[in-house]
């Protein structure tokens, strides 16, 4: 668990050390040049540092243990850090949109050979950080550090778009196609688009797991056959299983044979959590209440 947190907050400042640098490349480049997708995309990416680093502080939060004020634990920290991030992604997508607009009413600007490679190298690096952040953020089940990589993705759209817009815009000033130097402020457009929609996606996920919505139905699936196997258990009355940022916690009530001891329904109650928890290692707690059972019903 140790080693799986290292790697979560390293990978997070990794995220934080390079949105800081693409941010100062990005725009200083499109100031230069005039390019309004490399500006806004700066943009994007200074946005990213302030997403990044509300992450880094919930995944943080999300790891202390469970306290008084806080019985269930911080968990829920990750999905608010999770939240801001979609926060930011939503606010660049209109930032860009409307500046690409604006663009369309002026005259087009020159491109440049440095412009196309700066954003050929944000491509390709933040490629590299959505993989990386998305398999980390997996295997350590962190709804921070999984925003962080669509955010990352979103990037990736974005730095595409661009190179696709200034490579059209060198072309339509090469061979003197007016659409074509309009390439820059069209991509500008296609990427708000797709920061917008994968905003809205990591912002759904998060208001899913605050608003406590159940797990999907594969894993409940898996923890209801489980507790049906157990031969105390003679039927189930209700279970429920929510997210808590990093971890899950299920509730499930259960008949027992009424004739049984409070020591055989404490027995029953632990194995059946012990059963949960062996079943998947996100399930953090387990909450088993019996009910009686009776053999005419």
């Amino acid at each position: 668990m140790e080693l799986t947190n290292k790697r979560s907050n390293f990978a997070i400042l990794i995220s934080l050390i390079s949105n800081v640098a693409l941010t100062a490349i990005k725009l200083v480049i499109g100031l230069l040049f005039n390019s309004q997708v490399l500006i806004a995309d700066g943009v994007h990416n200074a946005g990213d540092v302030f997403a990044s680093a509300a992450a880094l502080v919930s995944m943080r939060i999300s790891k202390r243990p469970p306290d008084k004020d806080h019985p269930y634990g911080h968990g829920k920290a990750e999905v608010i850090g999770a939240g801001i991030v979609a926060i930011v992604l939503v606010l660049a997508s209109i930032f860009m949109g409307y500046h690409s607009i604006l663009a369309l009413t002026e005259q087009p600007h020159k491109s440049s050979v440095l412009v196309l490679i700066a954003a050929g190298i944000s491509l390709i690096w933040k490629f590299w950080l959505y993989i990386y952040t998305m398999r980390v953020g997996k295997k350590s089940n962190s709804s921070g550090l999984i925003a962080t990589a669509y955010d990352h993705l979103a990037d990736v759209y974005a730095s595409l778009a661009a190179v696709i817009g200034i490579i059209l815009a060198m072309m339509g000033e090469h061979y003197n196609i007016q659409i074509l130097k309009y390439g820059d402020p069209l991509a500008g457009i296609i990427v708000a688009y797709f920061v917008l929609k994968l905003a809205i996606h990591i912002g759904r996920s998060s208001v899913d797991v605050l608003m406590e919505k159940n797990i999907d139905e594969e894993r409940m699936g898996e923890i209801l056959q489980l507790i049906r196997s157990i031969p105390e258990v003679k039927r189930i009355d209700r279970i429920r299983a929510r997210e808590h940022g990093h971890y899950l916690i299920v509730d499930v009530r259960v008949g027992i044979s009424a004739d049984l001891t409070i020591q055989d329904g404490h027995d029953i109650s632990k194995k059946i959590k012990e059963a949960v928890r062996d079943l998947n290692p996100l399930v953090e707690e387990v909450l088993v209440h019996l009910n009686p059972w009776y053999e005419n019903e």
